[in-house]
């Protein structure tokens, strides 16, 4: 099987996940009170350290997608910020769509740049930027686009909801990270030893 053939075949397998676990209950999105905790960027983060930047933010895209889908089919009180069809505000597109993207690519420009010094510790790092970037703007959009709407639907106050955010940060956030991390790098070393990526550094 050529190499072409082979990351083909692997973006089949990562979307196919991706769907799988946007479809199966409490394995993609797990619900924690009125919010939703996830794992779906792992395959994400993988795509983009074993295929790539652009295929990684393709398969980003596609996490995206299936927060948009779920979001609209099985809603929350915060399912707004996701959904464009439930918050008649397009912004809402944005913070599920573009932070799902930049996921994928961040986790493989990171890897690129230090791939060539020290591979796990490239895998590491791009699993773990990848996961804080979903973070970290997931939660700056909605803060900035729907803070208020958002905080009431969590029944807090405009001024309570950064705090609030800086602790989901500094706890689930950093979970999921530390999954991705973890989970990431073991897969990626493993996917990288059957199709090693073109002037790869990766020692076996």
């Amino acid at each position: 099987m050529n190499r072409q053939t082979k990351n083909l075949t692997l973006m089949a397998m990562f979307i196919a996940i991706e769907i799988l676990m946007c479809a199966v209950p409490f394995l993609g999105y797990i619900p924690i009170g009125p919010l939703r905790a996830t794992l779906l960027h792992v395959p994400v983060i993988i795509a983009g350290i074993v295929l790539g930047r652009k295929q990684g933010a393709f398969v980003g895209a596609v996490f995206g997608i299936t927060s948009i889908v779920m979001n609209t089919i099985s809603p929350t009180v915060t399912s707004f910020a996701f959904s464009p069809l439930i918050s008649g505000n397009l912004l809402s597109a944005v913070i599920a769509l573009v932070p799902r993207i930049l996921i994928g690519f961040v986790a493989g420009v990171v890897y690129d740049l230090l791939r060539h010094k020290t591979d796990t510790l490239a895998m590491a790092l791009g699993s773990f930027f990848g996961a804080m970037t979903n973070t970290i703007l997931v939660l700056g959009g909605i803060y900035l686009f729907f803070g208020k709407p958002y905080a009431e639907a969590l029944g807090k106050s405009a001024s309570e909801l950064l705090p609030y955010f800086l602790g989901i940060i500094s706890t689930n956030s950093l979970l999921e990270a530390v999954v991705g991390v973890i989970i990431g790098t073991a897969v990626s070393k493993a996917l990288l030893r059957l199709n090693p990526r073109r002037e790869s550094s990766y020692m076996h």
